[in-house]
C-alpha cells in the first residue's frame, strides 16, 4: 500500500497496513439519490477506523476582480490538518495572486502546480517537501468564449491532472455562463469542458473534482420569498429549486458525481465588503452559484468521506462567498 500524506491530516490516527474494509457510512446512510448527483451529508468527525491516506481541502471563490492578502489568509485558514490544498479562482485580478497564496499557505504548504486561463485559475499546494510524491502533473485549459479580451474575465475552465503518491486525480476549476435563463448553455459548456479536459480512459484517474462558479441559479422563485426564507434560516426549502440539481435529475450533467448538502446560505450575490445580499439596481436573486462536486472512479479500491462542505462567510472582498470542502480518501485494498 502506498505511504502517503501529511502526518497531521484530519483523522489524526496512526495508519496500519492491514485492516478490514469499513462500511461507506456517509455515502450510504445520509444520502439522497439523483440521477446525476448523490447528495452527501458531511461527517464532522472521522468515520475511518484508521488514519486516512490522503486528505484534501478544496476551495472555490469568484473574486470579482479584487484581492487582499487578509482575504487569502482567511481563505486558506489556520487549521492545516490536510495534505493537499486545492484553490480554484474565478474573476481573479491581474495582481500576482499565486505569490500571495504561497505566502498565505506557508510555512506548512508549498505550490505544486498551477493552471491559468486569464481570470480562471487553479492552484495546488502540498505539504513542504512533498514534491517527491508527485509522479505526474499536467496543467490544461479550455475556453468557452466570453469577453476575456476586453476585461480579462474569460469564461472557461482550467485543470490540473496529478499522480500524487499513486493516487491519480483531476481537478477542474471553471466559470460558466451567467444569468438564470442560460441553463442549456451551461449544460453544453460542461459537456464540452469534460470532453476536452477529461481523458476518455476512466481508469486513468481515481478522483475527479469539479469546482467553480457554475452559475446555476434558483428556479421559479422570486427575490422576496428567496430572501425571506434565507433570513429565517430556511434556505433548505430552496434546494429543490436549484437548477444544478434539477439538471442532474434530468440526467443532463454530473452523472455519478457527489456533492455535500447545501446547508449553507446561497453564496451569490452580496454587497462587496459585507454579508448583505445585493442592494444594487440589479437586485440579484441569491443563488448557490459556487459549487464543489467529486467522483470516485473505483469505489472498490478507494473510499471517500466528506468532512465538511460550507461557505466561508468571513471573506468580504467579493460579491461571492467562497466555498470549501474537506475530502478524505482511504485505500480499501492494499
Amino acid at each position: 500500500m502506498p505511504t502517503m500524506g501529511n502526518k497531521n491530516s484530519m483523522c489524526g490516527l496512526k495508519r496500519f497496513p492491514n485492516y478490514k474494509k469499513s462500511p461507506i457510512g456517509s455515502f450510504a446512510k445520509n444520502s439522497s439519490s439523483h440521477d446525476g448527483i448523490k447528495t452527501i451529508e458531511a461527517v464532522n468527525s472521522c468515520s475511518f477506523s484508521r488514519k486516512a491516506d490522503l486528505c484534501i481541502r478544496i476551495i472555490t471563490w469568484n473574486m470579482n476582480g479584487n484581492v487582499s492578502y487578509e482575504d487569502l489568509v482567511e481563505l486558506v485558514g489556520k487549521e492545516r490538518k490536510f495534505d493537499l490544498l486545492v484553490v480554484g479562482l474565478q474573476e481573479a485580478p491581474k495582481a500576482n495572486v499565486d505569490q500571495l497564496l504561497q505566502t498565505a499557505s506557508s510555512p506548512t504548504h508549498e505550490l505544486l502546480g498551477k493552471a491559468k486561463l486569464q481570470s480562471v485559475q487553479l492552484y495546488l499546494f502540498g505539504p513542504k517537501n512533498s514534491h517527491t510524491l508527485v509522479k505526474e502533473l499536467k496543467a490544461e485549459r479550455y475556453s468557452v468564449g466570453g469577453c476575456g479580451g476586453l476585461i480579462g474575465r474569460k469564461k472557461g475552465a482550467v485543470a490540473i491532472r496529478i499522480n500524487y503518491d499513486d493516487i491519480k486525480m483531476v481537478f477542474i476549476s471553471c466559470h460558466l455562463s451567467a444569468h438564470a435563463k442560460k441553463v442549456d448553455q451551461r449544460n453544453t459548456e460542461l459537456r464540452h469542458i469534460a470532453n476536452s479536459l477529461l481523458p476518455r480512459d476512466k481508469r486513468r484517474r481515481d478522483l475527479t473534482v469539479w469546482l467553480g462558479d457554475l452559475n446555476y441559479r434558483i428556479q421559479d422563485v422570486s427575490n422576496h420569498p428567496v430572501r425571506s426564507l434565507i433570513q429565517n434560516h430556511l434556505q433548505s426549502v430552496l434546494v429543490s429549486k436549484d437548477q444544478l440539481l434539477q439538471e442532474a435529475e434530468r440526467g443532463e450533467i454530473f452523472k455519478g458525481y457527489s456533492e455535500g448538502t447545501l446547508g449553507f446560505k446561497p453564496t451569490y450575490k452580496y454587497n462587496v465588503g459585507s454579508s448583505d445580499y445585493d442592494t444594487s439596481h440589479k437586485i440579484r436573486v441569491p443563488a448557490w452559484t459556487d459549487r464543489i462536486l467529486f467522483k470516485i472512479q473505483d469505489t472498490d479500491n478507494i473510499q471517500a468521506t466528506l468532512h465538511s462542505y460550507d461557505s466561508i462567510d468571513q471573506v468580504y472582498g467579493s460579491d461571492h462567498k467562497p466555498v470549501k470542502a474537506d475530502l478524505c480518501l482511504k485505500w480499501v485494498n492494499s
